[in-house]
């Protein structure tokens, strides 16, 4: 009597006589005697048994994804604010999950730093998370061409097509925030938004655009300043703004400390919000719903973003291809007590 035999290639993978028999569409006694050479078995038989296992032992030994051991530079050139923070934080604590030890390179003084050139050389760094980097294009395609393995998060520049990169999705976001002011009747609407370098300036400019043609508006040149996104730029812009004649309705910021900055403007002016001015944020970090009166914005998902950046990597890492290379998670209007309908 013929016993079941076990095929064996290099790893650990196996198939059985009963599986090659299977997948050949012949009797598990006709592809025993063909792997034990014995007699009354066909040649082209016996041929496409032997060719089978030849199969499998070949994709046996194909080489199995290997781990990229060592640390994960997290870098964060800003202060961790209540906008960094939770991306910094989400990001560390993902990477523990997986076991990851974090080299964190944070603060202000590391801006200029040239870390990602010698990145390449350190040979204790198995991947890197880039939140928000001043670096051009140009360096990060070097980067990713010297095989060092890393993430983009929240993108400063237009990333090259082959680097990873998660962002969240500023022009929807940026759209429904204006789409939401016209719906209340608003037209005359400034934007306050960031240096025209910053890829989400750019995006969310777009997006506003884009909600005003919907109404069959276009964006005035008159009603746009740039800034650094903190509340003295928009104190400073959103006062230029509220001085026009005609005023502004309403005011698109380009984050919710620039927001706040607009709100100060306004009350200085003896402005009422909404009733005479309506005020929109982005990001819904704490301040949003510390301001009197609480403050209209788009929520991005900071603490998502961290984590998604720290997936992406990992499995980068562990040797596999990335599913997708630019990722971007939704945004969510969030109105509260600062938007209201356009004065007459």
């Amino acid at each position: 009597m013929e016993h079941e035999q076990e095929i064996t290639g290099p790893s650990p993978g196996r198939a059985t006589v009963r599986g090659l028999a299977a997948h050949l569409g012949l009797s598990a006694a006709t592809v025993s005697r063909a792997l034990n050479d014995r007699a009354h078995v066909a040649v082209e038989t016996r041929r496409r048994v032997q060719e089978a296992v030849r199969q499998l032992e070949g994709q046996d030994a194909q080489p199995r994804p290997r781990t990229r051991r060592g640390l994960v530079l997290l870098r964060c050139p800003y202060e961790l604010t209540d906008f960094f923070g939770p991306i910094v934080s989400a990001a560390a604590e993902t990477l523990r999950l997986h076991g990851r030890e974090v080299l964190l390179d944070a603060g202000g003084a590391g801006y200029h730093d040239t870390v990602l050139r010698r990145l390449p050389s350190r040979r204790d760094i198995a991947g890197a998370l880039l939140v928000l980097p001043p670096e051009s294009a140009a360096d990060l395609e070097a980067l990713r061409a010297s095989g060092t393995p890393f993430v983009v998060i929240d993108p400063r520049v237009r990333v090259p097509r082959n680097v990873l990169s998660v962002s969240a999705a500023n022009v929807t976001g940026a759209r429904a925030a204006t789409a939401h002011l016209t719906g209340l009747g608003h037209r005359r609407i400034a934007v306050i938004t960031a240096a025209p370098t910053l890829t989400a300036g750019e995006d969310r400019m777009a997006g506003h655009a884009a909600a005003l043609a919907e109404v069959g508006a276009l964006t005035d040149p008159a009603l746009v300043r740039a800034g650094e996104p903190v509340a003295e730029t928009g104190h400073r812009l959103g006062g230029e703004l509220l001085d026009l004649s005609p005023r502004p309705t309403a005011v698109v910021c380009f984050n919710d400390k620039v927001a706040v900055g607009v709100l100060q403007a306004a009350a200085a002016r003896g402005l009422r919000v909404p009733e005479d001015l309506s005020v929109v944020g982005f990001d819904d970090i704490d301040v949003s719903r510390a301001t009197t009166p609480t403050l209209t914005t788009v929520r991005q998902p900071l603490q998502e973003l961290g984590r998604l950046a720290v997936t992406a990597l990992i499995r980068v890492l562990e040797g596999h291809q990335a599913e997708a290379l630019h990722i971007e998670l939704a945004t969510q209007l969030i109105v509260r007590n600062s938007t209201g309908p356009a004065p007459h």
